[in-house]
């Protein structure tokens, strides 16, 4: 059997994934987990790699690595890394126009596995000063400047932000020992002006114009500059990564560089748009692939642990009390002083029921608010001005209707006591329109699978439908609203086994139609009383935990009596039918 262990090397914990091939194609094998020792006393990133390695060796005995925290070697074929320690690649973007040249580096910024720290444009109303103090308060890893269509003069801008960054000196985070690299994608008639001014002091690398002209954005080249300065002059300072370099079968990635590659190969390999939701403790990380165009954004604030004050103080208790039950009612104070004890003890889990209906609520705010979020970067905004006539024909924000398939990760989704808990997150979260399937990632392996796909592309889509995503149903949801006890939605149609599937929904019900995960089912579906339905009348779905889930809550969601029955058991206790009978459904 051939062997491959990858490991992503994260904030807090490296995961270690072991895979063997042998017959009939690669699989999961086994998963180790260590603390990541990028900080003291280790200051060597290789020790926790080499510690979650040897716990999958103590699982499975196999033969995989000799040595001790000092000196070991891997004893099989492949080994890849993915990183995201030390808070992950962090840029600040400068720019000439904000809703212009600005954006369109945030865009590439993002795309290119970074969290974004600040973005300074000449039109954003700070005086030098200020800039100034922001950008050396933040020691981001790399710049990126922008600015200015391709064969447009240099104007003053791009001289003002030079002597700006120059001026500011703003040092790594990773130590003062070396330059800071800036990456220029502007017009190129400033490349000379760039390298006179910035050439001294820092690495400037020059890469094609991101914004050729004002209606079109070249994004890949500055992405692809991103990844290569990432692993040049960032990881390579950071401690221990050099050891690591030289262990790896291939470079090191960016782990939000790794989770856009499998995606963008798995939503172009099954035609599809992806939504992909990765909540954690801090941060939300958005990522979307619509038309095989690939966006990743982060929520800096918006997590559920470290972050989930601030979820509350964001959202208001009014929208986090919509969430609970009414059979576990629960007090304006009592649910924020819930959310408060998870905010003191992080890395606590729910110990009562009431704890986790808080923090299920919170959870469905945070996703909201990082999709909304997600929505201003995952478009070219149309400026007002001189421009407004020139750019009508540049496409508006993402709609959650242009989603084939959302895909949620993250502890409070993965970890749901129900599976059919975390589809009704989902649901309530994101409101799919249309047909929407509904997949969990259970072990967060898409990283891994993303350097995967570098050795063997074949191979890794096969792990992420067997291994990883976990199928949760597919939702059927119309618009428009629907009197509570008349029939808005029903299905009729056979599954791919020759079972019939009939199943009917009224409004503000939600209904679930059992189809197990490894089942799909060609149906007919037909509306009444008012529901909308704007896509094919006769469509394929595929099966999971909660089956077919027929979704006449209306869009958007309305919490009244009129249109709405009490949330959530009823539709709770549907959506995990399946699992609470043992079956799929």
């Amino acid at each position: 059997m051939r062997y491959m262990i990858i490991v992503d090397v994260g904030s807090t914990t490296s995961k270690a994934l072991l895979f063997g091939e042998k017959g009939q194609g690669w699989r999961l094998l086994e998963r180790g987990e260590s603390g990541t020792t990028v900080e003291a006393p280790y200051e060597d990133v290789t020790v926790g790699v080499r510690r979650a390695i040897s716990i999958i060796q103590e699982r499975t005995k196999i033969p995989i690595i000799q040595g001790d925290d000092d000196f070991w070697q891997l004893l099989v074929e492949d080994f890849l890394a993915t990183s995201s320690a030390g808070g992950g690649l962090q840029m600040v973007v400068c720019g000439n126009i904000g809703k212009l040249s600005a954006e369109s580096a945030e865009r590439a910024a993002m795309g290119g596995g970074a969290i974004l720290l600040d973005v300074f444009a000449v039109d954003d109303g700070l005086s030098l000063f200020q800039r100034m103090e922001r950008l050396r308060s933040l020691r981001p890893d790399m710049v990126l400047l922008s600015g200015g269509v391709e064969g447009a003069q240099v104007a003053n801008f791009l001289v003002e932000m030079c002597d700006f960054i120059r001026t500011a000196r703003p040092r790594p985070k990773f130590g003062y020992s070396h330059d800071l690299p800036v990456i220029y994608a502007g017009t190129s008639s400033g490349v000379s002006i760039v390298e006179d001014l910035l050439g001294e002091g820092f690495v400037v690398k020059t890469v094609a114009n991101l914004r050729p002209s004002i209606t079109t954005e070249n994004l890949e080249p500055t992405r692809e500059a991103i990844h290569d300065l990432f692993i040049e002059h960032v990881m390579s300072h950071a401690p221990g990564y050099g050891r690591l370099q030289e262990r790896v079968s291939l470079p090191l990635m960016p782990t939000p560089t790794a989770v856009g590659d499998i995606l963008t190969i798995y939503a172009r390999s099954r035609k599809i748009n992806v939504l992909c939701i990765d909540i954690g403790g801090a941060t939300t990380d958005v990522f979307s692939v619509v038309a095989g165009n690939f966006v990743r954004t982060v929520s800096a604030n918006l997590g559920m642990s470290y972050s989930i004050g601030n979820v509350a103080a964001a959202t208001g208790v009014e929208n986090l009390m919509r969430w609970i039950p009414h059979s576990h009612p629960l007090s304006d104070d009592d649910l924020l002083n819930r959310i408060g004890n998870k905010l003191l003890f992080p890395v606590t889990i729910p110990a009562v029921l009431e704890d986790l209906w808080a923090e299920q609520a919170a959870g469905r705010e945070a996703l909201r608010l990082s999709f909304i979020d997600h929505q201003e970067i995952a478009k070219v905004q149309k400026p007002q001005g001189i421009f407004a006539d020139t750019l009508t024909d540049l496409p508006e924000a993402v709609e959650i209707d242009a989603f084939d398939l959302i895909i949620g990760s993250g502890g409070v989704l993965s970890n749901t006591p129900l599976r059919g808990q975390a589809a009704a997150i989902l649901l309530d979260a994101f409101q799919p329109i249309g047909v929407t399937q509904l997949m969990v990632d259970s072990v967060f392996m898409l990283p891994h699978l993303g350097a995967f796909a570098r050795i063997d592309e074949t191979g890794a889509l096969a792990i992420l439908e067997q291994d990883c995503l976990i199928p949760l149903g597919t939702a059927l949801a119309p618009l428009g609203w629907v009197a509570r006890g008349n029939v808005g939605l029903t299905i009729s149609g056979k599954s791919c086994t020759g079972r019939d599937i009939q199943g009917s929904a009224r409004g503000g019900e939600l209904v679930c139609v059992p189809l197990g995960k490894d089942e799909t089912a060609e149906i007919q579906v037909s509306v009444s009383g008012g529901a909308r339905w704007s896509g094919d009348l006769r469509v394929t779905v595929r099966g999971g935990v909660s089956g077919i889930i027929l979704d006449m809550r209306g869009r958007p969601l309305l919490f009244d009596k009129e249109h709405l029955t009490e949330y959530p058991n009823a539709w709770l206790l549907e959506l995990t039918k399946g699992e609470r009978q043992g079956g799929n459904g």
